[in-house]
């Protein structure tokens, strides 16, 4: 589907990146709880707010042991499979073979599909965006024992504004956990409190970016001193559980994950729902829309 023609006339570039040479930071200027009352689906007010200040939710043992296995094992599958591998959709690891990530995988895996519709998630997206919801993006995370490389730190707003059209800030992540996180396998590691600002990155877009950043990022990276500021006021988290568990973080909310040099894999599914209010405009890079198995642009709701 072409991008929506007819929303770029009503949406500005409230978040203007990558057009000079300076980083400077500046406040949202979006609400973070769409709701109007926490009683409108299963989070109470206190979590509620703790998402409002804090930007993440995290939820250990979401999902049972045995539905996990299942996940485990289609991961399994989808990794030893030589037409996987050659996929576009599928994201190898610098300088090697290894599978880094599965792109679309709603859309190309009935098991996933499901996943993603699951109400335990669901609800509690709808309830956070105030809106129904679509998929803006899917992709499992692979990230085994001894090679698995760094996600460094970004903002996927900022991509997701620039790259794919994104106009606001009315998108939420969730992170389901194959794996136990622990501190050693290069959990995903959040800075509280870092959505509240936006960060205008250094460095034009170039064409076609989305081929290498995917495997390594250069554009659309904070700056040291940002990343400092941000973490003076928020400090770093790290959330750790069993297999299972699960992380919510908004979109522009600050992440990122070091090296696994352990011998244990940390694996993830890793879903993005964006508001049907809030559907894709046309780039605001200037450049044509990355492939739709990274930003989704069917909208159709769940």
């Amino acid at each position: 589907m072409a991008y929506n023609q007819d929303l770029l006339d009503y949406h500005e570039d409230l978040y203007p990146s990558r057009i000079g040479n300076t980083p400077h930071l500046f406040e949202r200027r979006d609400p973070v709880f769409y709701g109007q009352s926490p009683g409108s689906g299963p989070l109470n007010q206190e979590q509620v707010e703790f998402y409002e200040k804090k930007g993440y939710l995290f939820f250990q043992d979401l999902f049972s042991q045995k539905e996990i296995q299942r996940y485990r094992d289609e991961l399994k599958v989808l990794s030893d499979t030589a037409s996987v591998k050659k996929a576009p959709q599928t994201i190898l690891e610098p300088e090697r073979q290894e599978v880094r990530s599965i792109f679309d995988i709603h859309r190309t895996n009935e098991l996933f599909d499901r996943l993603s519709r699951d109400k335990r998630i669901v609800n509690i997206i709808t309830q956070l965006l105030n809106s129904r919801v679509y998929i803006h993006q899917s992709r499992i995370n692979y990230k085994p024992g001894f090679q698995g490389k760094e996600f460094y730190w970004h903002s996927d707003f900022e991509t997701w504004h620039q790259e794919d059209g994104m106009p606001r800030m009315r998108a939420l992540s969730c992170s389901i956990t194959l794996t136990e996180n622990s501190f050693y396998n290069g959990p995903l590691m959040l800075i509280p409190q870092s959505h509240w600002y936006f960060l205008c990155c250094v460095g034009k877009t170039p064409k076609d970016h989305y081929k290498s950043s995917l495997r390594k990022q250069e554009y659309g990276v904070p700056d040291n001193e940002s990343l400092r500021r941000l973490v003076d006021i928020g400090g770093i988290v790290a959330p750790r559980g069993p297999a299972g568990s699960v992380i919510f973080f908004e979109c522009n909310l600050m992440h990122g994950s070091n090296s696994n040099i352990s011998p244990w894999p940390r694996s993830n599914i890793f879903f993005v729902y964006n508001s049907m209010e809030n559907t894709l405009v046309q780039p605001y890079c200037g450049l044509e829309p990355r492939p739709e198995y990274i930003a989704n642009r069917d909208f159709i709701p769940i």
